[in-house]
């Protein structure tokens, strides 16, 4: 199996797609399980392993083929859900609790921007900010955000309607999304 993975890598670091499908395939179901086990929620899941492939994807050429893929692939899906979960962990405070200090308790105060002209002129702009960056989008990242972020289509339907393998989606998103963070950064969204 090493010599198989060692000349998939190969093909994949030339930019092979076909090379890098393979591997995505023969890892998948295994990273799928792994990740579904620690973060019990399919579509996350789902998310998170698309995320390890395109991480592994990218960091490729930083392989090092004295040691086994499929370790290395693992550890970055196993990162991956660590991460996730930190996240979900973030530590929150109860609404219907004053804040407790030295000084005694303080109630409350949440301010209310939901209705206000600043707030929602403020989302409108971002909005359009966002829309007129996927709409600069190439015609291939465009249709696959669109399919995914505005229909909230599975990978799955995404491939079937657009007659194209999984990995390829998953990689056309992956890429439309990393346009996107650099077209809003640059724009200051």
């Amino acid at each position: 199996m090493k010599e198989d993975n060692s000349g998939l890598i190969r093909k994949a670091l030339t930019g092979d797609q076909t090379a890098y499908d393979n591997l995505e395939k023969r890892y998948r179901h295994g990273i799928y399980v792994m990740i579904y086990q620690m973060i019990r929620n399919r579509e996350e899941t789902e998310d998170l392993v698309q995320e390890t492939f395109m991480k592994a994807f990218h960091a490729l050429p930083h392989y090092n083929d004295q040691f086994a893929f499929s370790t290395w692939l693992y550890k970055i899906a196993y990162n991956n859900c660590i991460d996730a979960i930190r996240k979900r962990k973030l530590r929150t405070l109860p609404l219907d609790r004053p804040i407790q200090h030295s000084d005694g308790e303080t109630p409350q105060e949440i301010r209310d921007d939901s209705t206000s002209p600043e707030g929602e002129y403020l989302y409108d702009e971002r909005r359009r900010t966002i829309q007129a960056a996927i709409d600069g989008l190439p015609d291939i990242y465009r249709e696959v955000i669109r399919l995914r972020h505005q229909e909230e289509r599975s990978y799955e339907e995404i491939s079937d309607r657009l007659k194209l393998p999984i990995g390829t989606v998953k990689a056309r998103i992956f890429r439309a999304r990393e346009v996107l963070k650099k077209k809003l950064r640059e724009s200051g969204t």
